[in-house]
Parts: C-alpha cells; structure tokens; sequence
C-alpha cells in the first residue's frame, strides 16, 4: 500500500504537467490564435497570422510547462499568460 501510495506521489506531477503540456498548451495557442483577429489587420491576414503563430506560442508553452520549477507554477504560468487573451477572444467573436 505504501508503495503505491509513493508512486501516485511520485508521477502525479509528471502527469500534471503532461495535462498543462496537452490541454493549456492547446488553450493558450488557440486563445491566440483568435485574439489576432483584435488586430487591426485584414481578415485574410489576421487568420494567417493567428495560425501560423498558434505553432510557436503551443510549442513554447510545452517547453515552458516543463521548464517550470513546479507543476502549479507551469499551471500558473500558463493562466497568467492567457488571461488577457481571453477578453480579446472574447470581443472578437
């Protein structure tokens, strides 16, 4: 029972942070990706813009969730960089 006990303890976060990886990732490139259209850009151009930059802002959030010193500080991190997204995503839709 201890052993289990340690190893839920032990993966638990890994298992956090694969989720942040996987899930906020996807939120925050996708938050981005429709908050470029805010921009005062052509349509066309603005939805270029938001996919091709949705790649590198997913990939930097998987490198920074597990760069982070914690799981709730990658956790963190990842809602403190989409709250201003989201009411710009918001307006635009």
């Amino acid at each position: 029972m201890t052993s289990l006990v340690h190893r839920v303890r032990s993966t638990a976060p890994l298992i956090s942070r694969i989720a942040a990886a996987l899930f906020g990732g996807y939120a925050l490139a996708a938050l981005s990706s429709v908050a470029v259209l805010a921009l005062p850009l052509s349509k066309p151009q603005a939805v270029l813009t938001g996919m091709l930059a949705s790649f590198a802002i997913y990939a930097g959030a998987v490198i920074w969730v597990f760069a982070a010193r914690t799981a709730l500080k990658a956790w963190a991190g990842l809602l403190l960089v989409a709250a201003p997204l989201l009411p710009l995503a918001w307006s635009v839709s």
